[in-house]
């Protein structure tokens, strides 16, 4: 162990990218049986390696970050149905003047309504009847 653990010093080791690396890894191997395929698959693995052993730290910590703003960018969208999965009593719209995401009531009844956005003024269709002072969760 404490060989392993001195050949392993000073290299990059396992991140994010490595981890998303492996799963596609993972995903082309059970599904799909090619050559061609088969040649990515064994570049994936050497690149995956490469970069576990690599002592260029700070250029691997970039690959990362690059591989981190592009899957945020990604996932940005999404960023709101995830919260009204998770909170059962407010619903979050985005307001599409000044991009602020706003946190509302959740709906008594059924139909369309307006709130009024607190940063630009801008009113704001969303699917709610309750009136209550509307939150302010971020601004981008």
């Amino acid at each position: 162990m404490n060989k392993f653990r001195n050949f392993m010093y000073g290299r990059y080791g396992i991140d994010n990218l490595y981890n998303f690396l492996f799963l596609l890894y993972i995903v082309l191997n059970l599904f799909i049986d090619n050559k061609i395929i088969n040649i990515l698959e064994l570049i994936l693995i050497i690149y995956m390696f490469y970069r576990v052993l690599s002592k260029k730290i700070y250029k691997r910590n970039k690959e990362n970050q690059i591989y981190l703003n592009i899957k945020k960018k990604i996932l940005k969208p999404f960023n709101n149905i995830k919260r009204n999965i998770k909170d059962k009593d407010h619903i979050y719209k985005r307001c599409n003047k000044c991009k602020t995401t706003l946190k509302l009531p959740l709906p008594n009844k059924i139909g369309f309504h307006k709130a009024k956005c607190p940063k630009c003024k801008k009113i704001v269709t969303l699917f709610t009847l309750k009136k209550e002072k509307i939150e302010i969760i971020s601004k981008k």
